[in-house]
């Protein structure tokens, strides 16, 4: 069982190298021991994604019913023959992840099958399943049982998740309305989609970064340089996006090079060594 638990997780680490080369980077500077962890909860939310987003040709809401239901039953069986979720309900049991995130996320990943306006409760409840748990879930692993630990750091590790989400939502205004016909933001219309309403989306982005940095300051050391580097680089993504107007935004996708990639890890790294963060 260890070896195809072994598997399972490289599995899921293929899968999060193939998808997001940042993330990748991010996970490589956590402690070794964080590592297969954390792919397994990103093979995780990897897949489900990629069911609502990408396979049109097939029927999304089926896929993601099975998927749902395989789910249900790994944590329960605690075995899976889809190498994804033996890793993922591995990681579950193993950190004692709660199943009211699970549910959450997996009830975000099912209102993206559906045309949605999205007014600030609907907004807050999307942000909540589709980003935030997935940042206390990997707090639950960074946090290896300490409850007074988890406690204290889950408002910043939610705000960190929803700082990440908005970015995206932000960065992929394009590609979500022209290939999925979606706005996540509320009350704003794409083809109104104003300097002024763009700042005042900014803001509230930035009170999410402001709110995250304190957390990630008070992690365990063994995880604070693989999340910091998350946290830059996409402030990184989010300064360049402000400084665009919103005409920018809906014409071109935003993007770090990899070079500014490096150099963020550098330069984090250096601050790490330097016990400067």
């Amino acid at each position: 069982m260890e070896l195809f638990k072994e598997c399972c997780l490289k599995c899921s680490k293929i899968i999060t190298e193939s998808y997001s080369t940042s993330f990748t980077l991010g996970i490589k500077t956590l402690h070794k021991k964080f590592h297969m962890p954390i792919y397994g909860i990103y093979g995780f939310v990897r897949i489900a994604d990629e069911i609502v987003d990408t396979f049109h040709d097939f029927n999304k809401r089926q896929l993601l019913a099975d998927f749902k239901k395989q789910t249900y039953e790994a944590i329960e069986n605690g075995i899976s023959l889809n190498p994804v979720l033996h890793a993922f309900q591995s990681v579950v049991k193993e950190y004692d992840i709660d199943k009211e995130y699970i549910e959450a996320f997996l009830k975000s990943m099912e209102m993206d099958l559906d045309d949605h306006v999205y007014d600030r409760s609907l907004y807050k409840e999307y942000i909540f399943g589709s980003a935030e748990v997935v940042g206390l879930m990997c707090l639950k692993v960074f946090c290896e049982g300490d409850a007074e630990m988890f406690e204290r750091l889950k408002k910043p590790a939610a705000s960190l998740g929803s700082a990440f989400q908005k970015v995206n939502f932000l960065r992929d205004m394009k590609s979500d309305y022209n290939d999925r016909g979606r706005v996540y933001f509320p009350k704003v219309e794409y083809m109104n989609f104003s300097n002024d309403c763009k700042v005042e989306i900014e803001e509230d982005i930035l009170r999410d970064f402001e709110d995250a940095y304190a957390g990630i300051m008070a992690l365990p050391r063994s995880a604070r340089m693989g999340v910091y580097l998350a946290y830059v680089y996409y402030l990184k993504l989010f300064r360049k996006i402000q400084k665009l107007p919103a005409t920018h935004i809906l014409k071109e996708r935003v993007r770090v090079p990899d070079n500014t990639k490096l150099a963020l890890l550098l330069g984090s790294y250096l601050k790490y060594r330097l016990n400067v963060f």
